[in-house]
């Protein structure tokens, strides 16, 4: 998962909501939202390379979503997959403090990441670089490649649009929130960021949706929270073209 856009308590019939795009590869092999076979309270996808996931929920309402810290200087080939941290704690019944207490003296394991995670009323966001975790209060939130609302403009241009859509919209339009995911306007070069890759890859990525022929955002997901404590949860899947190739639907009340 390469971003995320967090509103919370900012929707008068949603306490909470979340836009998420997943960036890979397009070879790398995937599966779609579901159940889990081996875990039949999980709702993600599935990496089918490492087994891990980049963003899931339980019946529950524990959630958990990641991204990538981009630093290239600092990448290790033999780290652990980070995509366990999700499972992991979405399979477990430990309290955050006690995740957190895991992340913390097990960062060293993996390469950098933010990990969002906690029940869906409670959510933090851990980040392995500086060690450090913080609770979401309410407010709207961007999350990608580097710390929490990092000065990128595609955090900026994404979560200003989910602020403004929060304040104004009366029924909540799905449509309107994958509109919001699929800008694929590019960062003027003189706001790109210099995370120590290439301008044409920064170039590449500046976008909050990411299309090229290799590597490109594979995936759209909403997740939304209602004030009954009904979960709706609607992902979108994309070719290297950003044509739609599935969708999955699903809607539960948490346990």
């Amino acid at each position: 998962m390469c971003i995320l856009f967090i509103a919370v308590n900012q929707h008068p019939e949603y306490p909470l909501i979340i836009a998420a795009n997943r960036d890979e590869f397009h070879q790398r092999p995937t599966l779609s939202s579901h159940f889990w076979e081996e875990y039949p309270s999980i709702l993600a996808g599935k990496d089918q390379t490492a087994g891990g996931t980049w963003m899931g929920i339980n019946k529950a309402g524990r959630i958990a979503a990641l991204t990538n810290i981009r630093a290239p200087g600092k990448e290790r080939v033999n780290a652990v997959s980070r995509g366990e941290l999700a499972v992991n704690y979405l399979n477990s019944e430990v309290s955050t403090e006690q995740y957190l207490h895991t992340l913390q003296t097990t960062h060293l394991d993996y390469n950098g990441y933010n990990l969002l995670f906690g029940k869906l009323t409670e959510l933090n966001v851990y980040n392995s670089f500086d060690n450090s975790a913080f609770r979401l209060q309410d407010g709207v939130y961007g999350l990608s490649n580097a710390a929490l609302n990092s000065p990128w403009p595609k955090l900026d241009a994404g979560r200003d649009a989910l602020a403004n859509y929060c304040q104004h919209a009366g029924i909540l339009s799905h449509e309107h929130l994958f509109e919001l995911l699929k800008n694929a306007t590019p960062a003027p070069d003189n706001s790109l960021p210099k995370t120590g890759i290439s301008v044409e890859w920064e170039r590449k990525l500046s976008s909050i949706f990411i299309a090229s022929e290799d590597y490109g955002t594979r995936s759209s997901t909403l997740l939304l929270l209602d004030k009954q404590n009904k979960v709706s949860w609607e992902e979108r899947s994309f070719d290297k073209n950003a044509e739609i190739t599935g969708t999955r639907i699903f809607e539960f009340t948490i346990n």
